[in-house]
């Protein structure tokens, strides 16, 4: 496993760097660790523009020894259900189980003199856990290209659950550090869930 250093106060210390609702993300978020050591997390802002309002978004993902949680926080302005601004959190605690991919993407700048161990320009953190899926599909084809059959369809079921995208312009180097570091202890720890199954377990 991935030796991040990080602790439940470190947690608590970046959500209140982030400076985003740190009271309110930083409940929702302990609440659901609870009583775990924390061993991994990644706190990522993100600021969007709609027509004439800013909004602002926080994701927070937590790795602890048997769970993976995310937490989502995002503001609303006043509206017709609301009179005053409003913000809406949600936490999904996922079985390290149930983890099915783990896929980190890189960009990398003048690869052609890429030095091992420099960061990359963005990283882009997709994790699978089943619920949700991408369904891409395409007509069929035969080799005979004068073919005119109708041969359906084929496609590809891709899960597609969470995907985080980090940059260090936008973000800074140390969020691009906290997602790979992330990265790789979420894979190392579903590793080891999946090795600790029993044989017999597996096959049933």
């Amino acid at each position: 496993m991935a030796k991040t250093g990080t602790t439940t106060q470190g947690l608590r210390a970046a959500i209140e760097r982030s400076g985003y609702y740190p009271a309110l993300v930083a409940e929702a978020v302990e609440t659901a660790v609870g009583s775990e050591p924390v061993v991994s997390y990644v706190v990522h802002q993100e600021t969007t523009f709609d027509a004439n309002e800013v909004r602002r978004h926080v994701t927070v993902l937590v790795l602890t020894a048997t769970r993976f949680i995310v937490s989502h926080t995002d503001e609303q302005p006043a509206d017709g259900s609301s009179a005053v601004p409003y913000a809406t959190t949600s936490t999904e605690s996922v079985k390290l189980s149930r983890i099915s991919s783990v896929v980190l993407s890189r960009v990398v700048a003048n690869p052609e003199s890429y030095t091992p161990g420099t960061l990359p320009r963005e990283v882009v953190l997709t994790i699978g856990w089943g619920a949700v899926s991408r369904i891409e599909l395409e007509p069929a084809a035969c080799g005979d290209p004068n073919c005119e059959a109708d041969h359906g369809y084929s496609g590809s079921s891709t899960a597609d659950d969470l995907a985080l995208r980090v940059s260090e312009a936008g973000d800074g180097p140390h969020t691009v550090q906290q997602a790979l570091d992330f990265a790789q202890a979420l894979a190392e720890s579903t590793t080891a869930v999946e090795a600790a199954v029993p044989a017999s377990a597996s096959r049933r």
